[in-house]
């Protein structure tokens, strides 16, 4: 058997083998039995909140984004239902899961400008607001010609999102 002469090489092999490997921070896959198991409780969830029964809609929620972490959508649901309930704390805990989920989102898929308002959105949720605002200015440099963004922008969405009742209910 030859040894290898070039340690450097030997060295930049490693590293690459092991970055493929994933040393790295591992995203877990999610499979497509947990992905509709999630979308079941979503919707056992949603007929909780018609009832006004905001414990059961939480603690359905609670289960489906531990099958789903990456779903955005169903954090903020569950931290509107846990501020329903009046629990603070809990809320702002899923709406930082919420955070993460679209953050890895944006690292996912850095061009769409969805991505990016949905973030918006949360910081605002989490009463961040002059970060949501300069994270939505941000978004409008990178992308001036989308019609979503231009919407949000021109039609002052932000200040009318804020000043809505029923935001201000669910927000921190």
């Amino acid at each position: 058997m030859k040894s290898i002469r070039n340690p450097v090489l030997v060295a930049v092999a490693i590293l690459g083998v092991g970055l493929l490997a994933g040393c790295g921070p591992k995203r877990k896959e999610i499979s497509d039995r947990e992905r509709k198991e999630a979308a079941h409780l979503a919707s056992e969830a949603q007929f909780a909140l018609s009832l006004k029964d905001y414990a059961r809609t939480a603690g359905l929620l609670a289960k489906a984004t531990e099958l789903t972490p990456d779903a955005g959508p169903l954090w903020i649901s569950l931290g509107s239902a846990r501020m329903r309930q009046g629990k603070k704390e809990a809320a702002k805990t899923a709406y930082l899961g919420a955070l993460k989920a679209y953050e890895l989102e944006l690292a996912e898929k850095p061009e769409g400008a969805e991505s990016w308002l949905k973030k918006v959105y949360v910081l605002a949720l989490l009463g961040r607001q002059d970060e949501a605002r300069s994270f939505l200015e941000k978004t409008a440099k990178k992308f001036p010609e989308t019609r979503n963004v231009r919407q949000f922008i021109d039609g002052k969405q932000f200040d009318r999102m804020l000043a809505d009742p029923i935001f201000k209910d669910i927000a921190l």
